[in-house]
């Protein structure tokens, strides 16, 4: 486990009450949101969409990209349910061309993305997060420009949401390359990595805190 005994539940939960006080903020009353997952094969990305939406049902393998949505209501409110729109990309790094379909103008503005990695297999996780990275950001940046062409304002206020947690001022901010909508790093199996080499481990924890930085958490196969 990470140091913080957050679930996959209360991050998502965080990051809604984060962009419906965007969207008070714009006034647009959006309730719906986009969810894209990507990572390596069997890292147990179903797994996670199942538990999120509270599904008891047994996982089955990802073919090429799926979609599925679920609804909820805030509890104690009467307000409509918030709908959230939940794709999951199958095949690892090789179908990267896919996520034309999710990401895109019309869902970039209310789009989380989730790369989750498999730590029980050390000598892909570099490979696998650097290729993800790089062709999210190339579609990623591809849907703002397009957002920008018949919405300037918009986009731009995406990109200056994405340094309002860090500040102008932050210390590091010419080193960071930020991504432009909000990214989740998620190491599943996490038990079985504890069992390798201490040295192991801190390279991979060290690796993904440089390229996440602060958006990581660490699972166990168990949790």
């Amino acid at each position: 486990m990470s140091g913080s005994d957050k679930t996959v539940w209360s991050l998502a939960i965080e990051e809604k009450r984060r962009l419906e006080i965007e969207r008070e903020d714009d006034g647009s009353g959006a309730t719906e949101s986009s969810i894209i997952f990507v990572g390596s094969k069997n890292a147990g990305k179903t797994t996670i969409i199942l538990r999120f939406l509270e599904r008891e049902e047994p996982p089955k393998p990802t073919v090429a990209l799926e979609y599925t949505y679920g609804r909820k209501q805030a509890r104690g409110t009467n307000m409509a349910k918030s709908v959230a729109h939940i794709w999951e990309l199958g095949g690892g790094t090789l179908l990267t061309k896919l996520l034309d379909s999710p990401i895109n103008e019309s869902t970039i503005r209310t789009a989380t993305i989730a790369i989750v990695l498999d730590l029980s297999r050390p000598h892909e996780l570099f490979l696998t997060l650097e290729t993800l990275l790089k062709e999210l950001r190339i579609r990623v940046n591809k849907a703002l420009a397009d957002l920008s062409t018949r919405d300037a304002r918009t986009a731009e206020k995406m990109k200056k949401q994405a340094w309002k947690k860090y500040g102008e001022d932050h210390p590091d901010r010419d080193l960071l390359d930020l991504f432009p909508v909000p990214l989740i790093i998620l190491g599943t199996k996490y038990d079985i990595l504890q069992v390798c080499d201490y040295l192991v481990q801190f390279v991979l924890c060290q690796l993904a805190l440089c390229f996440g930085y602060r958006t990581l958490t660490l699972r166990s196969g168990k949790s």
